[in-house]
């Protein structure tokens, strides 16, 4: 999204919230060994005080990233990805095939919006756009647009626990909405340690958890949705690593889907040529 002051790694979670101004860049497997120390791993980052679980992952199945294109959100229905795509004048909406990557469907966004995160619900597919505070509902078998809504601020991320859809902002805050009304109902303020994380970007809801990518980082958290707290904390550094990206800060992680009915996990990035159907593992509450 649009930061210039770059946040990268597990180390930049405590400095997050120092991080301002803008930039119209935005864009059960086997546990593993902890990084050894001679490495800033995340087991050295979070020493100290009470720290949320540490979890590593593994690869299951690598799929092909078909157009590369700038994700923003990211889902899976009845055995498809659906995705949301960023940039202004390249911003889409996407069916994909899981296993090859083949485009089913797609329709272009409007060259004014720089689209953002999106979920489904019911029948339809909501979706965001970053700065002109509209959201638009989509059929989810045609792609045609059935209505529009707006809301205060950035559009970011974009969820929904089955009662309400859940928004970030790039804050540290968590918009629940009345998915008919699109009014908000609450705020969920999310902190990790104690102190706000902010620059939440693409959301998942996981099993009663939300999970969020934190922009321009390698991590995932995993975050209480009674509390906000961060209970668990995903290293994804060696996934994708940023000296293979076309472009490092831009190209970073971002995309989570989850097959309910299965329990796997997709992943990928801000034009990567790849998802990953990943497994995690934990590492543990460092000492």
């Amino acid at each position: 999204m649009k930061f210039t002051i770059q946040c990268l790694g597990l180390a930049a979670l405590f400095m997050l919230s120092a991080c301002s101004g803008q930039s119209e860049a935005r864009g059960s497997a086997p546990a593993l060994a902890p990084q050894s120390t001679d490495t800033p791993g995340p087991a050295k980052v979070l020493s100290g005080a009470v720290k949320p679980t540490l979890y590593t992952h593994t690869i299951v199945n690598t799929y092909p990233h078909t157009g590369a294109t700038f994700t923003q959100g990211l889902l899976f229905h009845d055995g498809f990805l659906y995705e949301s795509t960023g940039k202004y004048g390249a911003s889409e909406v996407r069916k994909l095939v899981v296993e090859s990557g083949e485009l089913i469907k797609k329709t272009a966004i409007s060259s004014q919006y720089f689209g953002e995160g999106m979920t489904r619900w019911n029948d339809t597919l909501i979706f965001l756009t970053w700065k002109a505070g509209t959201g638009f509902v989509l059929d989810l078998e045609t792609f045609a647009e059935t209505g529009t809504f707006g809301y205060p601020g950035e559009g970011w991320g974009l969820t929904n626990n089955d009662t309400h859809l859940i928004q970030s902002d790039g804050t540290n805050i968590l918009r629940f909405l009345d998915p008919e009304t699109f009014s908000i109902t609450k705020t969920l303020p999310v902190k990790m340690n104690g102190k706000p994380l902010q620059k939440l970007n693409e959301l998942e809801w996981i099993q009663g958890e939300i999970w969020a990518n934190v922009w321009q980082s390698d991590i995932i958290v995993r975050i209480d949705a009674d509390s906000g707290n961060v209970v668990g904390v995903i290293d994804f550094a060696n996934l994708f690593p940023p000296h293979s990206r076309g472009n490092p800060s831009d190209d970073v992680l971002n995309g989570i889907a989850y097959d309910s009915e299965t329990g796997r996990i997709f992943i990928t990035g801000k034009k990567w040529p790849n998802i990953y159907e990943i497994a995690v593992s934990e590492l543990g509450s460092p000492q």
